[in-house]
């Protein structure tokens, strides 16, 4: 069985723990700003990166809803997602959108992370855990930054198809995160829902938290194989 994992905004896939790659002989953590703004095209390319056989996939912000959507394409080969801080409703906010897009451009990716991205960890997240996450988001220019902002507004409404899949879904939440209640609502509607609250962190779980994270996954592959 393998792992894929999905990276958030503005992060890349370096942000998943050696605990996580060590699961399974196989792990994969792509970077997929450089497919373009359209999130159909990041799960087919995510897809690729996987190879042929079977895969649970964990994916954090924008990457739980490229899982959705990994799921949607190959619905049989995925076996289990694990969404931190994700959703798959969608409700366009093309105002936060352009906002977005307009300090990327104009004041650069450091006045961005600031302003957005930052915020989301937890109040307990220590130093190292922050510069972490900012060395993180470097790796990225501020245009394939804006790719990524796009892609997520722009993503397709993915709650039917999650609430007819058959396959177990594990909706992971920061204790700090936006609304926890959300996921732990979602989770008891689905077919194979479980919640898993985890104390002290915010919205970027596997950096705030890995050892959770891993053990989370660790169920999951369990849980199929």
């Amino acid at each position: 069985m393998k792992l894929l994992l999905l990276h958030p905004l503005p992060l890349d896939g370096s942000i998943f723990s050696d605990d996580l790659h060590a699961l399974t002989d196989g792990s994969f953590a792509p970077t997929l700003y450089e497919v373009g703004d359209d999130l159909r095209a990041w799960a087919r390319a995510a897809l690729d990166a996987a190879g042929e056989g079977p895969v649970v996939v964990v994916g954090n912000s924008i990457g739980g809803s490229c899982a959705i959507e990994v799921a949607r394409l190959a619905p049989r080969k995925v076996k289990a997602l694990v969404l931190c801080g994700a959703k798959p409703g969608h409700r366009p906010d093309p105002t936060l959108r352009d906002e977005a897009l307009h300090v990327l451009a104009s004041d650069g990716l450091r006045a961005a992370w600031e302003r957005y991205w930052l915020l989301l960890f937890g109040p307990a997240a220590s130093p190292e855990v922050l510069q972490r996450g900012w060395a993180s988001a470097l790796w990225q220019d501020a245009e394939a930054v804006s790719s990524g902002v796009r892609a997520f507004h722009a993503r397709p409404d993915r709650g039917a198809f999650l609430a007819s899949w058959p396959g177990p879904v594990w909706l992971v939440s920061g204790e700090h995160d936006i609304r926890p209640e959300r996921s732990r609502h979602l989770a008891s509607r689905l077919p194979r829902g479980t919640f898993q609250l985890v104390m002290g962190a915010g919205h970027y779980v596997p950096l705030e938290a890995p050892r959770e994270l891993a053990a989370i996954t660790a169920e999951a592959l369990a849980a199929v194989t």
